[in-house]
Order: structure tokens, then sequence, then C-alpha cells
């Protein structure tokens, strides 16, 4: 009787030692998934109109999502979701109008905890910053996305003036407002004139600049338009041929040689005296024709 007391006894506690180490277990679990923390890109995501972006959001440590709340939003909008998921369900409903059928998340990602955002054919209303927060974390991070737009600029040779050459270049459709720089054939800023700058009502920036080039700036001119906020630059490339340039030499130009100078002169000079001896002999004989003519009268 005493030896199965005390077996009853041993098998207590060793039941009272698995129930505590069970205990022990879920808590352990419980802390590792309240520990979990809600991660996003460090860096601003840049997007160009029209592409299709991911805005990154993990969890980590890894969980599986699947079954969690998932609200991505922005502060700035009325109604303020991007995107909801809860039950397993993408709510479009709740979306703010403007998002509708154009966010998303990777489903098949979910069990990884990837709740990244997908936002499809992005629109320059986009620009913002997102929280992507999970409810039964109580977690979230925020992901700036910055918007632009950009287009190759075209460049034109628009007059001569004596030996130099007016180059033109313009590039239409950019966000946000960009540069116009111009550089000569070995990459060299080139001085040219303010840049016009206009702001249409798509909020779209064109802009505009003359540049005027000499024979020593090479016959290769390049036009570039950049934007560093959205790391967008677009060039092109224009060749002014020789025959553009009106070279004037030395001795071509008069009043670089003294010699040919003077000669100038003396002609000039002559000229004037053979036009003035024409015009006293022409003078002289109307007079002669006038005085005969009066005499015959009287």
């Amino acid at each position: 009787m005493l030896h199965v007391r005390r077996s009853f006894m041993v098998l207590c506690d060793r039941c009272s030692v698995l129930v505590f180490y069970t205990a022990a277990c879920f808590a352990l679990i419980h802390s590792c998934r309240g520990q979990s923390e809600v991660i996003g890109p460090l860096q601003p995501v840049v997007a160009l109109i029209g592409d299709d972006i991911i805005l990154p959001c993990n969890l980590d440590p890894v969980m599986d999502a699947f079954d969690m709340a998932v609200e991505w939003a922005r502060s700035d909008l009325d109604p303020r979701f991007v995107l909801v998921w809860r039950d397993g369900v993408d709510l479009e409903s709740k979306k703010h109008p403007s998002y509708t059928r154009r966010t998303s998340l990777f489903t098949d990602e979910l069990k990884n905890g990837n709740i990244s955002l997908k936002i499809s054919k992005v629109k320059l209303s986009d620009e913002g910053t997102y929280k992507c927060f999970v409810p039964e974390l109580n977690k979230h991070t925020t992901v700036q996305l910055v918007v632009g737009a950009a287009s190759s600029p075209a460049a034109e040779i628009n007059s001569t003036i004596s030996s130099r050459v007016v180059l033109q270049c313009e590039s239409a459709g950019w966000y946000p407002e960009p540069e116009l720089l111009w550089l000569d054939g070995e990459g060299n800023l080139l001085s040219a004139g303010p840049t016009e700058t206009l702001r249409g009502p798509d909020d779209l920036y064109t802009v505009s600049s003359r540049v005027t080039v000499e024979k020593r700036h090479s016959n290769n001119i390049t036009c570039r338009v950049q934007q560093r906020n959205t790391n967008q630059s677009r060039e092109t490339h224009i060749h002014v041929p020789d025959d553009f340039f009106i070279i004037i030499s030395p001795s071509s130009n008069p009043t670089s040689n003294p010699n040919i100078a003077i000669v100038t002169v003396i002609i000039v000079a002559v000229v004037l005296i053979l036009i003035v001896a024409v015009f006293f002999l022409w003078k002289r004989r109307c007079d002669k024709f006038t005085y005969r003519t009066f005499d015959f009268h009287v």
C-alpha cells in the first residue's frame, strides 16, 4: 500500500512538471509571437507614373499572416484605408475610391510574413506616406512613396549668329520639377540662359532652354534633363555640322589688317572723288545748256 502511494505521488510530481513545461512553452510561443516586428524599408520607394510598384512590409520573425488582419492606410485620405485584409479576404468596400482594384497583397506569401502592398498603375496622387499596420500585434511601420514622371528631351538648331550657333532643347511631362543642363563633347557644363519652366493642369512640368555654342565647343552637344529626388535622367545629343559655323578669318576681316584697311580707305576716297568730279561735269554741262537756251530766246 505504501509502495502504491509513493508511485502515485511520483506520477503526480511528473504531471506537475509536464504541466509546468507545457505552460512555459505556450508562454514562450506567445512571447515570441508578441515580439514580432513589422518591418519596412529604410529609404523612400520611388515609382514612375504608370508603373506597378511594391511597398515592402514584413513580419520579423516570420509569422503566418494569412489569418491576421492587415491594414494599409494613408492618414491624409478619407476614408484612409488603401487596403484592408480580414479573415482571408481583401475588403474592396473599405478602400478609398482611388485605390479600388489597384491594390493587393501577395496572398501566397502571407504565410511567410510578407504583407507587402502592390499598387498597380501608379498615379501622381498616390505619392505620400503609407502605414502598414497589424492590429493583432499592435505593430506598424511607415513607407514613403515618391512618384515621378520623366520623358526624353528634344533638341534642335534654332539659329546661327556669325560664328555661333543657337541650340534649343525642350522636355515635357516631368515630376517633380527637373533641371536642364547643356554639356559639350567632353562632358563639360556649358553656360546657358535661364531655364523656362511651365507647370500644366496635370501638375507635370515642361522645361526648355537655349544655349549659344561656338566651334571651340566641338560639334557634339548634349541636352540633359534630370530629377535628383527620383533619380531620373534623360538626355539627347545633337551634332552641329561644320558648315553651320561661319568662320571669319583674319585675312577676310579688313579691320584686322592695317595694309588692307589703308587700301580700302584709298579706294573709297578715289570713288568719292570720281563721284564729285562727275557731278561737277554734269552740273557744268547743264549750266551751258541753260545759257544757250536763254541766249537763243533773246
